[in-house]
């Protein structure tokens, strides 16, 4: 793994296993060059990873990842180098996080109905973007269902009797966000979308997308082949990531799976502005 960038990773201040100090620590003893924190609906992770980068030699990538709706689809767009000072980005992301702990609560409910024996205080996030992933650690850790895996299958996903939708922004919106605040965006594992990124890539390129999510561990050899193509057609840059938010999690992916060439970091850098990006996020 020596020199490779993983871009897409997450930490306790969303939904991972790992704090942004470990996290980081982690990527040194792996050999990684660069680390992408991409947490969900927040950048509370960013300051803790730069700074434990600073006595490292790991260098932190600043990041995030948004989760959208086209037309009924979930789609996440990641945004990187942002200005995580950014006044109006941090009121829609305290927006989005105040759904999130609207929807945890109502989720909650909906399990106490069901006869489950779970409480509001058992959904723990933290300060961090409270999800599913706390909910489902929840019923593990009350002795409702067997793992995680399960309370998703037979609870927590959509259409199951626990699934609670939660307020999102529209791609072209995040896409702005991201835009607005100096970073540059990149659609994330298009494999996921059962189809729908072929609709949506060409509005978001015409947009300004910055990239597309090539390799990603959900991704064969086929689909890679087929994504780089769209971002040879739509002029994007062609980015991969592990999504690693902890051991066995995430189809078991790897600190460091799918991890890109640190040019790959430098053509971001250069949609995004390089200078804005100095001058924000020093190593």
């Amino acid at each position: 793994m020596a020199n490779l960038c993983d871009l897409h990773v997450h930490t306790t201040a969303s939904d991972g296993d790992y704090t942004p100090e470990r996290l980081v620590r982690r990527a040194e003893a792996l050999g990684l060059s660069q680390l992408g924190v991409t947490d969900h609906d927040t950048v509370d992770g960013l300051e803790p990873a730069l700074e434990a980068a600073r006595a490292s030699s790991v260098r932190v990538v600043p990041g995030l990842e948004l989760g959208t709706d086209w037309a009924g689809e979930e789609i996440h767009l990641l945004g990187y180098f942002l200005d995580i000072r950014s006044a109006a980005l941090n009121r829609e992301l305290e927006r989005l996080r105040r759904s999130r702990r609207e929807r945890a609560a109502a989720m909650v409910r909906r399990l106490q109905e069901l006869g489950y024996h779970i409480e509001p205080e058992d959904v723990a996030a933290g300060d961090g973007a409270v999800g599913r992933p706390h909910v489902a650690a929840a019923l593990v850790a009350r002795g409702c269902v067997r793992d995680v895996d399960q309370a998703f299958a037979e609870l927590l996903n959509r259409g199951r009797p626990a699934y609670v939708p939660r307020f999102k922004l529209s791609p072209l919106r995040a896409l702005g966000l991201i835009r607005d605040a100096g970073g540059v965006a990149v659609l994330a594992h298009p494999g996921l979308y059962h189809g729908a990124a072929a609709e949506l890539l060409p509005v978001l390129a015409e947009n300004g997308l910055g990239g597309l999510e090539v390799h990603y561990p959900a991704h064969g050899p086929e689909s890679v082949a087929a994504y780089l193509d769209w971002s040879r057609r739509f002029s994007l840059v062609p980015t991969g990531g592990s999504d690693f938010h902890g051991p066995g999690r995430h189809n078991n992916a790897l600190l460091g799976d799918c991890g890109v060439s640190p040019e790959v970091v430098e053509m971001l850098k250069g949609r995004a502005g390089q200078t804005r990006s100095e001058i924000l996020f020093p190593r």
